[in-house]
C-alpha cells in the first residue's frame, strides 16, 4: 500500500457520505423565517463559548451552507456596564449574516436593556441562553437555571421583546434533571411571551453532554408550537442533520460539536438534503483552515478598515480591557488547542497531533506541526478546489487582503515556508504510525 492511500478521510464518518436520493433528500420544508429575518439554510452554528468566535464563524460561512452563526454567550450585566471585554464577544461582521447574539441574564430590566444594545450593534436577532448548566451562570438565576423558573423566565423574554424590534429567540435544554424534563411547557410559555423561534437541545443541565439527546422530546415541541423549533444534539455528521429534519417536525438543526470536528459539515449536508454527493474535504484543506484560523486571530481588531467590525460603545474605566498585542500569540495557541481537542477526533494518529499543539511553545512552530501532518504546501493552496475556496464575502480582513488567500491564510512568509526536515520526519512518522527510526508506533485516536 503506497503512503497515500496510508491517510485516512479526516473523519472517520465521512467514507459514508453519499448521494442517497431516495432516504437522505429532506423533505420539502418552508424556508425558515425567524421573526422578518429569513434563513437560505435550516442549518445554523451554535453557540459555545470559547470557541465560536467571530473568526471561527467568518470561516465556517465561507465553507457553504450555514444559514444562521450564533455568537459566543455575551453577559448582559457586562454588555450593560459597557465592559470592553465582555463587548468583544458580541463583536461581529457583515459576511456573517444573518447573525444572532446571545446574551444571558436573569433580571428582565438588564436582559432588555443589554438586547436593545444588541439591537443598536445591527445584529439581526438577539437570543437567550437558557441551556447553559455551567454552575457560575446557573448561579446567577441565568442559563438553563432559568428553566427552574419558567414564569421568571417569560418575564425576561416579555421584557426583551418589548424593548426592541429584532427577532427575539431563546436556547434552551430538555430541563433541569430527569425529575424536571419542562421543555414541552417552557417553550409554550417562551412563544406566549413573544420570541420569535426556540432552539432545544435534547439532554438536561444534569447530563450535561452525556448520555443521548431527546429528540423525541424536540419532535414534541416543534409540533406543539407555531414557531419555528430548531433541535440541537448529537448532530456530529452531515447525515445526521438531514435525518433529523426528514424524521422531526423541526424547522432546523443547530449544530455544535459536530461544527468544531467538520466545519465542512453544514455544506455536506445541503449537498445531501438535494440529493447530491456531499464533497470529500482533503486534508490539505484542513491544514488551511487551521492556518487561516491562526492568521485571523492574529489579525483580529488591526489594520480593519472602517465599519468592518460591529461594535459597541465601551466604557474605558469599567472592567477589563481586552487582551492586548503582548498577550495575542499566546490567547491564539490556547484558541488552537482547544479547537484541536475536537477537530482532530477521527484522524489516524490524531491523539499524536493533539499531544504535539497542546506542547508547541510558539506559533511558527504551530504552524509547521499543522503544515507537515496535513502536508500543506503552496501547491497545493492552488489546487484547492474553487468551490471550497469561494465566498460570497463583500469584504476581506483588512490589511491583509494583498497577502491572503480567499480563506487559507498567508501564502508569503511564513504559511508556506517549508517544514525543517527534522520536523517533517517528526510529525510525518507519527503520521504513519512509525518513529524517524521506522520502530512502529502506538496507534493514534
Amino acid at each position: 500500500m503506497g503512503f497515500a492511500d496510508q491517510i485516512l478521510t479526516p473523519l472517520a464518518s465521512l467514507p459514508t457520505l453519499s448521494p442517497e436520493p431516495a432516504n437522505m433528500t429532506a423533505q420539502a420544508h418552508a424556508p425558515v423565517k425567524i421573526g422578518s429575518v429569513a434563513l437560505e439554510s435550516p442549518f445554523a452554528l451554535a453557540p459555545m463559548a470559547g470557541m465560536t468566535d467571530t473568526a471561527f464563524r467568518r470561516l465556517v460561512k465561507r465553507r457553504g451552507g450555514c444559514g444562521l452563526v450564533v455568537t459566543e454567550m455575551v453577559s448582559s450585566e457586562g454588555l450593560v456596564r459597557r465592559i470592553d471585554r465582555t463587548l468583544e464577544y458580541a463583536e461581529y461582521t457583515d459576511e456573517e449574516r444573518p447573525v444572532s447574539i446571545q446574551i444571558f441574564g436573569g433580571d428582565p430590566a438588564k436582559m432588555a436593556e443589554a438586547a436593545q444594545i444588541v439591537e443598536g450593534m445591527g445584529a439581526d436577532v438577539v437570543d437567550v441562553n437558557m441551556g447553559c448548566p455551567v454552575p457560575k451562570i446557573a448561579k446567577h438565576q441565568a442559563g438553563c437555571s432559568l428553566m427552574r423558573m419558567p414564569e421568571q423566565a417569560a418575564s425576561v423574554v416579555r421584557a426583551m421583546t418589548r424593548a426592541v424590534s429584532i427577532p427575539v429567540t431563546v436556547k434552551m435544554r430538555s430541563g433541569w434533571d430527569e425529575t424536571h424534563v419542562n421543555a414541552l411547557d417552557v417553550a409554550g410559555l417562551m412563544q406566549d411571551a413573544g420570541a420569535a423561534a426556540v432552539a432545544v437541545h435534547g439532554r438536561t443541565a444534569a447530563q450535561s453532554y452525556s448520555g443521548r439527546s431527546d429528540w423525541d422530546l424536540i419532535d414534541e415541541v416543534a409540533r406543539s408550537l407555531s414557531i419555528p423549533v430548531l433541535g440541537s444534539g448529537d448532530c456530529v455528521a452531515p447525515e445526521d442533520l438531514v435525518g433529523r429534519l426528514r424524521e422531526t417536525a423541526i424547522a432546523g438543526v443547530l449544530v455544535g460539536r459536530g461544527a468544531l470536528r467538520n466545519p465542512w459539515i453544514f455544506e455536506q449536508a445541503r449537498a445531501l438534503g438535494q440529493g447530491s454527493a456531499a464533497r470529500p474535504v482533503t486534508e490539505q484543506e484542513r491544514g488551511q483552515f487551521l492556518l487561516a484560523y491562526i492568521d485571523m486571530l492574529l489579525s483580529e481588531g488591526t489594520d480593519e478598515a472602517e465599519g468592518f467590525r460591529h461594535t459597541a460603545t465601551v466604557d474605558r474605566k469599567a472592567g477589563p480591557a481586552r487582551r492586548g498585542v503582548r498577550s495575542r500569540e499566546r490567547w491564539v495557541l490556547n484558541k488552537l488547542r482547544a479547537l484541536g481537542s475536537w477537530y482532530t477526533k477521527g484522524f489516524d494518529n490524531g491523539s499524536r497531533l493533539r499531544v504535539a499543539m497542546n506542547h508547541t511553545k510558539s506559533l511558527d512552530e504551530l504552524r509547521n506541526i499543522i503544515r507537515d501532518f496535513f502536508f500543506v504546501t503552496a501547491e497545493s493552496i492552488e489546487m484547492t478546489p474553487t468551490s471550497a475556496l469561494d465566498h460570497s464575502a463583500g469584504s476581506r480582513d483588512a490589511g491583509a487582503a494583498d497577502q491572503l488567500s480567499p480563506d487559507f491564510g498567508l501564502l508569503t512568509s511564513s504559511s508556506t515556508r517549508p517544514c525543517p526536515d527534522s520536523s517533517r520526519a517528526r510529525l510525518s512518522s507519527r503520521r504513519r504510525g512509525t518513529s524517524p527510526s521506522g520502530s512502529r508506533n502506538m496507534p493514534g485516536a
